[in-house]
């Protein structure tokens, strides 16, 4: 760790690097964290003291890029993290604690060009591109689930409530109500929390945010979830599907683009009070959803909640009040038109937001150049149709493996063009290793199927 060659790097605003630091000697911050994330989401963080922070905001601190997962060989593999003053927070602290400032950085080479390895990047290219089409905004609303449980050596839930459960079978209400002032100490907005429909299954939703700040947030979120939970002696994992016959952990994920403070998603005059744009924008996530499947769907264990009959949809279809399709349109309230949204209801909350942001972001932004036409809603409970139905109505489904879903995305120029091409290479290549770790072992369930009757 330390710095190479001082270049004055930073390309932030001057006046905001000097604020911060202000800021940091008013509140006696002790050290400051440094996070970015590898291209599979895992928060990486290292820590500076005050008086390192002035050369830091301005230049940079040098780090080994070969040791994180999916960045460049040791042969080329000096990186610079530059922090993000707009996104300095005081870490949550209890009596006695050490007081810490946290910022996010962004990647660069030692040259001061952006690192093409960096999903930070990748999400400010996709923000580019919306640009250049004359949006200025897109807002992103996630939904993330995660379970709690006694310990990381298990699966044994804190309790067996259900959808909305109220305390007496909520075994965690206070410690979603200390998440969420831990959260909201940070600067997060939140709008409600609940217990889920799965035994020891919670959700806290954050307030809508610019896609850039709602990607530094869910990072930030995971990570404090986490926090507290240890604090508290148990264990929150956002595992997509860690208990058999439950419903999985996902991330409902409502998206809207603005221009000049207007939703270019409204029409009042549609049936569905949705724009061209809007329609547009939702047929380009449609039709490349199989090639985004690996994105917001990264691991192995996602596709086992990418099944019929968990409340995780699998068909690729819209509709505005079918839970069942991929994506809904909630329903239009009088006087919300700045809230006519899109909710892809298929990610789940262990994807990386940076990445899952910008893919969904380019998906839709190609349906809006190409002027792709949605087709009719399914209103029907697609679950309930046969296979040969839905094959009548050209209803296609998601991957079922995460082996079929790298096939897509290696066949998949759009989503070449929304990684990058360090990215995409790095990324295929990193979950066909996956997938082949997976396909290869012998499981407990073969085993008792088969060993005594072949």
């Amino acid at each position: 760790m330390g710095m190479i060659e001082s270049k004055d790097r930073a390309t932030s605003d001057p006046g905001a690097r000097k604020d911060v630091m202000k800021q940091m000697e008013k509140e006696g911050v002790q050290y400051v964290l440094f996070w970015f994330t590898d291209i599979e989401g895992h928060l990486k963080s290292f820590a500076i003291t005050p008086s390192e922070i002035e050369g830091a905001l301005n230049d940079g601190m040098g780090f080994d890029g070969s040791s994180i997962t999916g960045f460049n060989a040791i042969e080329e593999s000096d990186m610079v993290a530059i922090p993000d003053p707009t996104t300095y927070r005081l870490m949550p602290t209890r009596e006695g604690e050490a007081k810490v400032g946290r910022m996010i950085c962004d990647v660069v080479k030692p040259d001061g060009t952006p690192y093409e390895g960096d999903p930070r990047y990748a999400l400010r290219r996709a923000l580019e591109r919306m640009e250049s089409m004359g949006f200025d905004t897109f807002n992103i609303g996630p939904e993330l689930e995660y379970f709690l449980f006694e310990s990381n050596k298990g699966t044994v839930t804190l309790d067996e409530g259900g959808y909305f459960a109220m305390t007496a079978l909520d075994a965690a209400t206070e410690l979603r109500n200390e998440t969420i002032q831990a959260l909201e100490a940070m600067g997060i907005g939140i709008e409600y929390h609940h217990h889920e429909v799965a035994p020891s299954q919670h959700e806290i939703d954050m307030r809508y945010s610019n896609a850039l700040d709602m990607a530094d947030q869910t990072i930030t979120y995971r990570l404090i979830v986490k926090e507290v939970a240890a604090k508290n002696g148990v264990y929150a994992t956002f595992m997509p599907k860690p208990l058999f016959g439950e419903n999985g952990s996902g991330m409902h994920t409502h998206m809207s683009l603005f221009k000049d403070g207007r939703n270019m998603f409204f029409d009042g005059s549609d049936q569905y009070n949705l724009s061209v744009t809007g329609k547009a924008f939702i047929a380009g996530l449609l039709r490349h959803a199989r090639e985004l499947a690996p994105i917001f769907a990264q691991w192995v264990n996602s596709y086992k909640r990418l099944v019929p009959g968990y409340e995780a949809p699998v068909y690729v279809a819209w509709s505005q009040r079918n839970r069942s399709a991929l994506i809904r349109i909630p329903l239009y309230k009088p006087g919300s038109e700045q809230a006519t949204r899109a909710e892809i209801r298929c990610p789940d909350p262990a994807c990386n937001p940076y990445l899952t942001f910008a893919a969904l972001l380019h998906a839709g932004l190609e349906g809006i150049e190409k002027g792709y036409e949605l087709e009719p809603p399914m209103d029907s409970n697609l679950y309930h149709l046969t296979s040969e139905e839905r094959k009548e109505r050209g209803i296609v489904s998601l991957p079922e493996t995460l082996g079929e879903a790298v096939d897509e995305l290696a066949a998949s120029e759009l989503m070449r063009r929304a990684l990058g091409d360090h990215i995409w290479d790095a990324y295929v290549r990193l979950k066909r290793k996956e997938w082949d770790e997976y396909r290869i072992q012998l499981t407990q369930w073969e085993l008792d199927r088969y060993l005594g009757v072949l």
